[in-house]
């Protein structure tokens, strides 16, 4: 896995590969005007894409001090990225799932092309090695879902089932670039007042995303609508993804913003100076609970408590209408070290002994609504979701 300071994608679209070949390259360079339009009205921030049989991602444990973009070439990388959070946030790892399974179905086809037993077999390995990266967040299993659609079709030889997944890794990039634009702009809708200061936590932008953001694009959106919108943005303890990422979009992006400990959040409430909050989601249950970023639940217990919306953005395909409740979300706890200290520094003493869950749920009761690319659905969660799931 390589890394560059710039993303270099040099080359033609495709490469030096004919038309023939069945790996030929379905790059972002080769799509329609139209797309190449969408996709230039995201901004400058390219989370992740897929070019040319790599996946290059922005390394976000490098953020904000240094711009860093991996270069992936096989799906371990695709998984180790993910493991290690140089990528994170549930839309970006669906779109990183897809593309690594992509890388999975290039690695096997010079082997497989005439075994296509041992074939689907690697990919099989593939997609249970990516599962094991993150249990918590939805988008993630989903996209390996589709991907199996794919490579498990009997009528497909394997080269077929390789340009396939190819064509379906870049599709999910899509979707997700205009689900975000959609959540955006139905969350905008919901934002009222003069000056409104919106509350958000850990980072549901640009780099969760495959560009734009679930949460952060309501901000944008309303912010294009609103200038005069301010944000305060959670450190989010313990990786500080709110102070390294959240920070780092709205300040590249000039939207006006302040950063704040995780525990000030019930003192600017109090005060009347929040007006609503904003946040993502990695899972959402049928019945409307939202496992989310640990802290999410302590702030969605202050919002109801000051009387301020609650409001969570994030695709349908966080949904997951096979739970019928929060109880049943796997959380994932982390190492220990995220804990007592971060980078090289500690501050906690040798052999304390740790938790550290990296989401928890908040209960539907103390959401106001939940903001989705198919429309807003609002209490109960359990009838709104199935209309919107349709």
């Amino acid at each position: 896995m390589g890394a560059t300071r710039e993303p270099s994608y040099g080359g033609a679209a495709g490469g030096e590969r004919g038309m023939g070949d069945p790996l030929e390259s379905i790059s972002l360079e080769a799509q329609d005007a139209d797309r190449e339009a969408q996709i230039a009205s995201v901004g400058s921030i390219r989370t992740i894409e897929w070019h040319d049989g790599e996946v290059i991602m922005i390394d976000q444990r490098r953020l904000p001090l240094e711009e860093v973009y991996l270069h992936c070439r096989t799906w371990e990388e695709v998984a180790d990225a993910i493991r290690t959070m140089a990528v994170r946030g549930a839309p970006a790892l669906g779109v990183a799932a897809g593309m690594g399974m992509a890388l999975a179905a290039r690695a096997a086809l010079p082997a497989g092309a005439g075994a296509p037993a041992q074939f689907r077999a690697e990919l099989q390995a593939a997609s249970k090695g990516l599962f094991e990266t993150r249990p918590t967040a939805y988008n993630l299993p989903w996209a390996l879902k589709e991907m199996e659609r794919i490579w498990t079709r009997e009528d497909l030889a394997p080269g077929e089932v390789t340009r396939a997944m190819e064509q379906r890794a870049v599709e999910i990039y899509e979707d997700d670039l205009a689900s975000c634009r959609a959540i955006g702009e139905y969350g905008a809708d919901l934002i009222s007042g003069e000056s409104p200061v919106i509350l958000t936590h850990c980072n549901a932008g640009a780099l969760a995303t495959a560009g734009y953001g679930t949460a952060l694009g309501v901000i944008r959106s309303v912010y294009a609508r609103n200038p005069r919108l301010h944000v305060l943005v959670d450190e989010t303890r313990p990786l500080l993804q709110g102070a390294r990422l959240t920070a780092w979009e709205l300040t590249r992006e000039g939207i006006s913003m302040e950063l704040i400990t995780d525990n000030m959040a019930g003192y600017f409430m109090s005060r009347g100076i929040i007006t609503q909050v904003v946040v993502g989601a990695d899972r959402i249950t049928a019945n409307g609970d939202v496992a989310n970023k640990i802290g999410t639940y302590s702030v969605s217990v202050l919002a109801r408590e000051n009387g301020i919306p609650f409001y969570v953005a994030a695709p349908f395909s966080t949904v997951d209408r096979s739970l019928p409740d929060g109880s049943t979300i796997p959380i994932e706890e982390r190492a220990a070290s995220e804990v007592t200290g971060f980078d090289d520094m500690r501050w906690a003493p040798l052999g304390v002994r740790v938790r550290n869950p990296a989401f928890d749920v908040t209960p539907a009761r103390n959401v106001t609504a939940i903001i989705t690319d198919r429309g807003v659905a609002f209490p109960p969660y359990e009838e709104s979701l199935r209309r919107l799931e349709g």
